[in-house]
Protein backbone atom coordinates (compact mmCIF):
# COMPACT_ATOMS: atom_id res chain seq x y z
CA UNK A 1 0.00 0.00 0.00
CA UNK A 2 1.04 3.57 -0.61
CA UNK A 3 1.44 5.56 2.58
CA UNK A 4 -1.44 7.69 1.28
CA UNK A 5 -3.70 4.63 1.45
CA UNK A 6 -2.46 3.87 4.96
CA UNK A 7 -3.15 7.41 6.17
CA UNK A 8 -6.62 7.34 4.61
CA UNK A 9 -7.48 3.95 6.08
CA UNK A 10 -6.39 5.01 9.57
CA UNK A 11 -8.35 8.28 9.55
CA UNK A 12 -5.56 10.85 9.24
CA UNK A 13 -6.73 12.66 6.14
CA UNK A 14 -9.18 15.54 6.11
CA UNK A 15 -8.13 17.39 2.94
CA UNK A 16 -5.66 16.78 0.10
CA UNK A 17 -4.56 19.44 -2.36
CA UNK A 18 -4.90 16.84 -5.12
CA UNK A 19 -8.51 17.60 -6.01
CA UNK A 20 -9.18 15.25 -8.94
CA UNK A 21 -8.68 11.49 -9.04
CA UNK A 22 -5.94 12.02 -11.61
CA UNK A 23 -4.07 14.41 -9.32
CA UNK A 24 -4.59 12.08 -6.36
CA UNK A 25 -3.14 9.20 -8.35
CA UNK A 26 -0.10 11.34 -9.21
CA UNK A 27 0.39 11.99 -5.49
CA UNK A 28 -0.05 8.31 -4.72
CA UNK A 29 2.52 7.48 -7.40
CA UNK A 30 4.91 10.10 -6.00
CA UNK A 31 4.61 8.57 -2.53
CA UNK A 32 5.64 5.16 -3.83
CA UNK A 33 9.14 6.64 -4.06
CA UNK A 34 11.04 8.26 -1.16
CA UNK A 35 10.03 11.88 -0.63
CA UNK A 36 10.68 14.50 2.04
CA UNK A 37 7.70 15.86 4.00
CA UNK A 38 7.32 18.29 6.86
CA UNK A 39 5.07 19.36 9.70
CA UNK A 40 5.49 22.47 11.84
CA UNK A 41 5.53 22.29 15.64
CA UNK A 42 4.81 25.10 18.07
CA UNK A 43 7.87 26.00 20.22
CA UNK A 44 5.96 27.78 23.00
CA UNK A 45 6.62 24.88 25.39
CA UNK A 46 9.46 22.44 25.98
CA UNK A 47 6.93 19.60 25.76
CA UNK A 48 4.45 18.46 23.16
CA UNK A 49 1.09 17.09 24.30
CA UNK A 50 -1.43 14.47 23.26
CA UNK A 51 -3.01 16.97 20.87
CA UNK A 52 0.24 16.81 18.84
CA UNK A 53 0.07 13.05 18.37
CA UNK A 54 -1.90 13.02 15.11
CA UNK A 55 0.84 14.91 13.22
CA UNK A 56 3.57 12.96 15.02
CA UNK A 57 2.02 9.62 14.09
CA UNK A 58 1.56 10.79 10.49
CA UNK A 59 5.33 11.39 10.35
CA UNK A 60 5.89 7.95 11.88
CA UNK A 61 3.92 6.33 9.06
CA UNK A 62 5.78 8.39 6.48
CA UNK A 63 9.13 7.24 7.83
CA UNK A 64 8.01 3.61 8.07
CA UNK A 65 7.23 3.76 4.35
CA UNK A 66 10.70 5.01 3.46
CA UNK A 67 10.10 8.76 3.42
CA UNK A 68 12.12 11.43 5.22
CA UNK A 69 10.20 13.53 7.77
CA UNK A 70 11.15 17.05 8.75
CA UNK A 71 9.89 18.34 12.09
CA UNK A 72 10.01 22.11 11.77
CA UNK A 73 10.12 24.14 14.98
CA UNK A 74 8.55 27.56 14.47
CA UNK A 75 11.31 29.49 16.20
CA UNK A 76 11.18 32.38 13.74
CA UNK A 77 7.43 32.82 13.94
CA UNK A 78 7.65 32.30 17.70
CA UNK A 79 9.80 35.44 17.87
CA UNK A 80 6.83 37.50 16.67
CA UNK A 81 4.06 35.49 18.34
CA UNK A 82 2.73 32.81 16.00
CA UNK A 83 -1.11 33.00 15.96
CA UNK A 84 -1.73 29.86 13.84
CA UNK A 85 -5.46 30.50 13.68
CA UNK A 86 -5.85 30.79 17.45
CA UNK A 87 -8.15 33.33 19.03
CA UNK A 88 -5.26 35.20 20.65
CA UNK A 89 -1.68 36.01 19.80
CA UNK A 90 0.78 33.79 21.58
CA UNK A 91 3.35 35.13 24.00
CA UNK A 92 6.47 36.29 22.18
CA UNK A 93 9.45 34.14 23.14
CA UNK A 94 13.14 34.93 23.43
CA UNK A 95 15.62 33.00 21.30
CA UNK A 96 16.97 31.28 24.41
CA UNK A 97 13.48 30.07 25.37
CA UNK A 98 12.87 28.77 21.85
CA UNK A 99 16.20 26.91 21.80
CA UNK A 100 15.43 25.24 25.12
CA UNK A 101 11.96 24.30 23.95
CA UNK A 102 13.31 22.92 20.68
CA UNK A 103 15.68 20.64 22.61
CA UNK A 104 12.79 19.26 24.65
CA UNK A 105 10.65 18.74 21.54
CA UNK A 106 13.45 16.91 19.72
CA UNK A 107 13.99 14.58 22.68
CA UNK A 108 10.30 13.65 22.62
CA UNK A 109 10.13 13.24 18.85
CA UNK A 110 13.18 10.95 19.02
CA UNK A 111 10.96 8.37 20.75
CA UNK A 112 8.79 8.28 17.63
CA UNK A 113 11.20 9.07 14.78
CA UNK A 114 14.69 7.88 13.85
CA UNK A 115 16.92 10.95 13.42
CA UNK A 116 20.11 8.92 12.89
CA UNK A 117 21.96 9.50 9.64
CA UNK A 118 19.55 12.19 8.47
CA UNK A 119 16.63 9.77 8.26
CA UNK A 120 14.59 12.54 9.89
CA UNK A 121 15.46 16.19 10.42
CA UNK A 122 14.62 18.72 13.11
CA UNK A 123 14.89 22.23 11.71
CA UNK A 124 14.12 25.69 13.08
CA UNK A 125 12.68 28.33 10.76
CA UNK A 126 14.49 31.00 12.78
CA UNK A 127 17.61 29.89 10.86
CA UNK A 128 16.28 31.53 7.68
CA UNK A 129 13.43 33.84 8.70
CA UNK A 130 15.62 35.95 10.99
CA UNK A 131 18.00 36.62 8.09
CA UNK A 132 15.36 38.07 5.79
CA UNK A 133 15.66 41.62 4.56
CA UNK A 134 12.19 43.14 4.70
CA UNK A 135 12.44 45.16 1.45
CA UNK A 136 13.82 42.18 -0.46
CA UNK A 137 11.15 39.93 1.06
CA UNK A 138 8.38 42.25 -0.13
CA UNK A 139 9.94 42.53 -3.59
CA UNK A 140 10.73 38.84 -4.13
CA UNK A 141 8.00 37.11 -2.13
CA UNK A 142 5.22 39.54 -1.24
CA UNK A 143 4.48 40.42 -4.87
CA UNK A 144 3.30 36.85 -5.49
CA UNK A 145 0.44 37.12 -2.99
CA UNK A 146 -3.01 38.46 -3.74
CA UNK A 147 -4.66 40.19 -0.79
CA UNK A 148 -8.07 39.26 -2.18
CA UNK A 149 -7.02 35.60 -2.26
CA UNK A 150 -5.59 35.76 1.27
CA UNK A 151 -8.86 37.15 2.60
CA UNK A 152 -10.63 33.94 1.57
CA UNK A 153 -8.45 31.80 3.86
CA UNK A 154 -10.35 30.48 6.88
CA UNK A 155 -7.67 31.56 9.37
CA UNK A 156 -7.73 35.12 7.99
CA UNK A 157 -11.54 35.27 8.01
CA UNK A 158 -11.61 34.17 11.65
CA UNK A 159 -9.01 36.78 12.48
CA UNK A 160 -11.06 39.50 10.82
CA UNK A 161 -14.02 38.63 13.04
CA UNK A 162 -12.07 39.47 16.19
CA UNK A 163 -9.58 41.97 14.79
CA UNK A 164 -6.56 40.97 12.73
CA UNK A 165 -3.09 42.27 13.51
CA UNK A 166 -0.57 43.00 10.76
CA UNK A 167 1.68 40.28 12.18
CA UNK A 168 -1.08 37.69 11.85
CA UNK A 169 -1.78 38.78 8.28
CA UNK A 170 1.89 38.29 7.41
CA UNK A 171 2.02 34.82 8.92
CA UNK A 172 0.66 33.21 5.74
CA UNK A 173 3.59 34.68 3.79
CA UNK A 174 6.09 33.39 6.34
CA UNK A 175 4.73 29.86 6.35
CA UNK A 176 4.56 29.82 2.55
CA UNK A 177 8.19 30.94 2.58
CA UNK A 178 9.02 28.04 4.93
CA UNK A 179 7.56 25.53 2.46
CA UNK A 180 9.46 27.12 -0.43
CA UNK A 181 12.71 27.11 1.57
CA UNK A 182 12.33 23.43 2.46
CA UNK A 183 11.40 22.61 -1.14
CA UNK A 184 14.47 24.39 -2.52
CA UNK A 185 17.07 23.35 0.03
CA UNK A 186 15.76 20.00 1.29
CA UNK A 187 13.70 18.74 -1.69
CA UNK A 188 10.54 18.76 0.45
CA UNK A 189 7.43 18.24 -1.69
CA UNK A 190 4.75 17.57 0.93
CA UNK A 191 3.51 19.63 3.86
CA UNK A 192 1.06 18.22 6.39
CA UNK A 193 -0.78 19.93 9.23
CA UNK A 194 -4.03 20.59 11.03
CA UNK A 195 -7.11 21.61 9.11
CA UNK A 196 -6.59 25.22 10.23
CA UNK A 197 -3.37 25.26 8.19
CA UNK A 198 -5.05 24.63 4.84
CA UNK A 199 -4.75 28.22 3.57
CA UNK A 200 -1.09 28.45 4.58
CA UNK A 201 -0.26 25.14 2.92
CA UNK A 202 -1.98 26.14 -0.33
CA UNK A 203 -0.13 29.46 -0.27
CA UNK A 204 3.18 27.60 0.00
CA UNK A 205 2.31 25.33 -2.91
CA UNK A 206 1.44 28.37 -5.03
CA UNK A 207 4.71 30.10 -4.10
CA UNK A 208 6.72 27.01 -5.07
CA UNK A 209 4.93 26.88 -8.41
CA UNK A 210 5.57 30.58 -9.11
CA UNK A 211 9.20 30.69 -7.97
CA UNK A 212 10.40 27.25 -8.99
CA UNK A 213 7.85 25.95 -11.48
CA UNK A 214 7.62 22.91 -9.21
CA UNK A 215 4.80 20.76 -7.94
CA UNK A 216 4.20 20.32 -4.21
CA UNK A 217 1.33 18.85 -2.23
CA UNK A 218 -0.50 19.31 1.05
CA UNK A 219 -2.47 17.10 3.43
CA UNK A 220 -4.46 18.26 6.44
CA UNK A 221 -5.68 16.27 9.42
CA UNK A 222 -9.15 16.43 10.95
CA UNK A 223 -9.70 18.32 14.18
CA UNK A 224 -9.83 15.53 16.73
CA UNK A 225 -12.78 15.71 19.11
CA UNK A 226 -13.78 12.88 21.44
CA UNK A 227 -17.23 11.36 21.14
CA UNK A 228 -18.36 13.48 24.11
CA UNK A 229 -17.26 16.67 22.33
CA UNK A 230 -14.06 17.28 24.31
CA UNK A 231 -10.90 18.48 22.58
CA UNK A 232 -8.34 15.71 22.34
CA UNK A 233 -5.74 15.79 25.12
CA UNK A 234 -7.75 17.89 27.56
CA UNK A 235 -8.97 16.39 30.85
CA UNK A 236 -10.37 17.68 34.10
CA UNK A 237 -6.80 17.81 35.39
CA UNK A 238 -5.61 19.82 32.37
CA UNK A 239 -3.33 19.06 29.44
CA UNK A 240 -1.88 15.56 28.96
CA UNK A 241 1.81 16.14 28.19
CA UNK A 242 4.38 13.86 26.56
CA UNK A 243 6.95 15.01 29.13
CA UNK A 244 6.99 12.37 31.91
CA UNK A 245 7.82 15.08 34.43
CA UNK A 246 4.54 16.85 33.62
CA UNK A 247 2.36 13.82 33.03
CA UNK A 248 3.73 10.61 34.56
CA UNK A 249 3.67 7.42 32.45
CA UNK A 250 1.07 6.07 34.88
CA UNK A 251 -1.23 9.08 34.39
CA UNK A 252 -0.55 8.95 30.64
CA UNK A 253 -1.63 5.30 30.62
CA UNK A 254 -4.72 6.22 32.65
CA UNK A 255 -5.68 8.87 30.09
CA UNK A 256 -5.78 6.24 27.34
CA UNK A 257 -7.43 3.48 29.35
CA UNK A 258 -10.26 5.90 30.14
CA UNK A 259 -11.00 6.34 26.43
CA UNK A 260 -14.71 6.56 25.72
CA UNK A 261 -16.16 3.41 24.15
CA UNK A 262 -17.04 4.92 20.74
CA UNK A 263 -13.46 6.21 20.33
CA UNK A 264 -11.54 2.97 20.98
CA UNK A 265 -11.30 1.70 17.38
CA UNK A 266 -10.57 5.18 16.02
CA UNK A 267 -7.81 5.80 18.56
CA UNK A 268 -6.26 2.36 18.02
CA UNK A 269 -6.01 3.24 14.32
CA UNK A 270 -4.56 6.71 14.91
CA UNK A 271 -2.29 6.22 17.90
CA UNK A 272 -0.88 2.70 17.54
CA UNK A 273 0.90 0.80 14.77
CA UNK A 274 -1.22 -2.32 15.19
CA UNK A 275 -2.56 -3.87 11.94
CA UNK A 276 -5.90 -2.49 10.83
CA UNK A 277 -7.35 -5.96 10.20
CA UNK A 278 -6.81 -6.75 13.89
CA UNK A 279 -8.08 -3.37 15.07
CA UNK A 280 -11.31 -3.85 13.11
CA UNK A 281 -12.12 -6.95 15.15
CA UNK A 282 -12.70 -4.65 18.12
CA UNK A 283 -15.53 -2.82 16.34
CA UNK A 284 -17.96 -5.63 17.21
CA UNK A 285 -17.29 -5.29 20.96
CA UNK A 286 -19.20 -3.11 23.41
CA UNK A 287 -19.42 -2.31 27.11
CA UNK A 288 -17.12 -4.31 29.38
CA UNK A 289 -15.91 -6.31 26.36
CA UNK A 290 -13.97 -3.20 25.30
CA UNK A 291 -11.91 -3.02 28.50
CA UNK A 292 -9.12 -5.32 27.23
CA UNK A 293 -8.94 -3.26 24.01
CA UNK A 294 -8.61 -0.09 26.07
CA UNK A 295 -5.74 -1.69 27.99
CA UNK A 296 -4.05 -2.53 24.69
CA UNK A 297 -4.55 1.04 23.45
CA UNK A 298 -3.15 2.44 26.70
CA UNK A 299 -0.15 0.13 26.66
CA UNK A 300 0.76 0.72 23.01
CA UNK A 301 0.34 4.51 23.26
CA UNK A 302 2.41 4.64 26.46
CA UNK A 303 5.10 2.43 24.95
CA UNK A 304 5.51 4.78 21.98
CA UNK A 305 5.74 7.90 24.14
CA UNK A 306 7.74 6.57 27.11
CA UNK A 307 9.26 3.23 26.11
CA UNK A 308 8.27 -0.36 26.78
CA UNK A 309 9.61 -0.54 30.34
CA UNK A 310 7.53 2.45 31.45
CA UNK A 311 4.49 1.01 29.65
CA UNK A 312 4.86 -2.35 31.41
CA UNK A 313 5.15 -0.63 34.80
CA UNK A 314 2.08 1.52 34.16
CA UNK A 315 0.19 -1.50 32.84
CA UNK A 316 0.86 -3.57 35.93
CA UNK A 317 0.21 -0.67 38.29
CA UNK A 318 -3.12 -0.05 36.60
CA UNK A 319 -4.06 -3.70 37.02
CA UNK A 320 -3.61 -3.75 40.80
CA UNK A 321 -7.36 -4.10 41.23
CA UNK A 322 -8.41 -4.32 37.61
CA UNK A 323 -8.77 -7.21 35.22
CA UNK A 324 -6.07 -9.83 35.43
CA UNK A 325 -5.93 -11.15 31.89
CA UNK A 326 -6.24 -9.95 28.30
CA UNK A 327 -7.47 -12.50 25.72
CA UNK A 328 -4.64 -13.83 23.55
CA UNK A 329 -6.77 -13.57 20.40
CA UNK A 330 -7.64 -9.88 20.89
CA UNK A 331 -5.23 -7.88 18.73
CA UNK A 332 -2.48 -10.53 18.88
CA UNK A 333 0.14 -8.18 17.39
CA UNK A 334 0.09 -6.06 20.53
CA UNK A 335 3.06 -6.52 22.85
CA UNK A 336 0.93 -5.81 25.93
CA UNK A 337 1.57 -8.25 28.80
CA UNK A 338 -1.35 -10.65 28.75
CA UNK A 339 -1.43 -11.35 32.48
CA UNK A 340 -1.16 -9.21 35.62
CA UNK A 341 1.09 -11.64 37.48
CA UNK A 342 3.01 -9.03 39.43
CA UNK A 343 2.22 -5.68 40.95
CA UNK A 344 4.30 -2.58 40.40
CA UNK A 345 2.99 -0.34 43.15
CA UNK A 346 5.81 2.23 42.91
CA UNK A 347 4.42 3.26 39.51
CA UNK A 348 1.22 4.49 41.13
CA UNK A 349 1.38 8.22 42.04
CA UNK A 350 2.39 8.38 45.69
CA UNK A 351 2.17 10.93 48.49
CA UNK A 352 4.22 10.54 51.65
CA UNK A 353 2.59 11.57 54.93
CA UNK A 354 4.13 11.51 58.38
CA UNK A 355 3.16 8.68 60.71
CA UNK A 356 2.25 11.28 63.35
CA UNK A 357 -0.47 12.70 61.10
CA UNK A 358 -1.70 9.23 60.22
CA UNK A 359 -1.93 8.35 63.93
CA UNK A 360 -4.27 11.32 64.39
CA UNK A 361 -6.31 10.34 61.34
CA UNK A 362 -7.02 12.55 58.33
CA UNK A 363 -10.60 13.23 57.18
CA UNK A 364 -11.17 11.40 53.90
CA UNK A 365 -12.21 14.46 51.94
CA UNK A 366 -9.07 16.34 53.00
CA UNK A 367 -6.84 13.39 52.10
CA UNK A 368 -8.36 13.11 48.62
CA UNK A 369 -7.53 16.76 48.00
CA UNK A 370 -4.00 16.40 49.39
CA UNK A 371 -3.44 13.37 47.16
CA UNK A 372 -4.54 15.32 44.10
CA UNK A 373 -7.52 13.07 43.41
CA UNK A 374 -9.89 16.04 43.83
CA UNK A 375 -9.31 19.71 43.15
CA UNK A 376 -11.27 21.01 46.13
CA UNK A 377 -12.80 19.86 49.40
CA UNK A 378 -16.25 20.45 47.93
CA UNK A 379 -15.48 18.15 45.02
CA UNK A 380 -14.12 15.52 47.41
CA UNK A 381 -17.26 15.67 49.58
CA UNK A 382 -19.48 15.21 46.52
CA UNK A 383 -17.37 12.30 45.32
CA UNK A 384 -17.65 10.54 48.68
CA UNK A 385 -21.35 11.27 49.08
CA UNK A 386 -21.99 9.82 45.62
CA UNK A 387 -20.12 6.61 46.50
CA UNK A 388 -17.15 7.12 44.21
CA UNK A 389 -14.32 7.14 46.79
CA UNK A 390 -12.49 4.08 48.10
CA UNK A 391 -9.78 3.27 50.62
CA UNK A 392 -8.07 -0.11 50.15
CA UNK A 393 -11.03 -1.09 47.94
CA UNK A 394 -13.47 -0.29 50.75
CA UNK A 395 -16.04 2.33 49.87
CA UNK A 396 -15.74 5.41 52.05
CA UNK A 397 -19.13 6.05 53.66
CA UNK A 398 -18.66 9.46 55.24
CA UNK A 399 -16.83 12.50 53.87
CA UNK A 400 -15.07 13.10 57.22
CA UNK A 401 -14.26 9.45 57.91
CA UNK A 402 -10.73 9.40 59.36
CA UNK A 403 -8.07 7.53 57.40
CA UNK A 404 -4.92 6.71 59.31
CA UNK A 405 -2.59 4.08 60.73
CA UNK A 406 -5.32 1.47 60.89
CA UNK A 407 -5.56 1.63 57.09
CA UNK A 408 -1.82 1.49 56.50
CA UNK A 409 -0.72 -1.80 54.94
CA UNK A 410 2.62 -3.06 53.71
CA UNK A 411 2.00 -1.50 50.31
CA UNK A 412 0.65 1.70 51.84
CA UNK A 413 -2.89 3.09 51.77
CA UNK A 414 -4.52 2.73 48.35
CA UNK A 415 -7.06 5.41 47.50
CA UNK A 416 -9.29 5.16 44.47
CA UNK A 417 -11.44 7.73 42.72
CA UNK A 418 -14.13 6.23 40.53
CA UNK A 419 -13.26 3.01 38.75
CA UNK A 420 -9.68 3.51 37.64
CA UNK A 421 -7.86 6.45 39.23
CA UNK A 422 -5.54 5.30 42.03
CA UNK A 423 -3.23 7.05 44.46
CA UNK A 424 -1.00 5.56 47.13
CA UNK A 425 -0.22 6.98 50.57
CA UNK A 426 3.04 6.00 52.20
CA UNK A 427 3.85 6.60 55.83
CA UNK A 428 7.17 8.15 56.82
CA UNK A 429 8.84 8.97 60.11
Amino acid sequence: MSVLDVLEERGFIYQITAETEEEKERLRSLLRRPVTCYIGFDPTSSSLHVGSLVPIMALVHMQRHGHRPIALVGGGTGLIGDPSGKTEMRRILTREEIERNAEGIQAQLARFLDFEGGRALLLNNADWLTRLNYIEFLRDIGRHFSVNRMLTAESIKKGLERGLSFIEFNYMLLQAYDFWHLYRYHSCTLQMGGSDQWGNIVAGIELIRKLEGGQAYGITFPLLITSSGRKMGKTEKGTVWLDPQRTSPYDYYQFWINTEDPDVVRFLALFTLLPMEEIQTVSSLSGAELNPAKAILAFEATKMAHGEEAAVRAHHASGVFGQKRIPEDLIPSSSVPRRMDRLDLPSIPTTRISLDRLRQGIPAYELFVEAGLCRSKGEARRLIEQGGAYCNERRIRSFDEPIGLGDLREEGILLRKGKKTYHRIEGEE
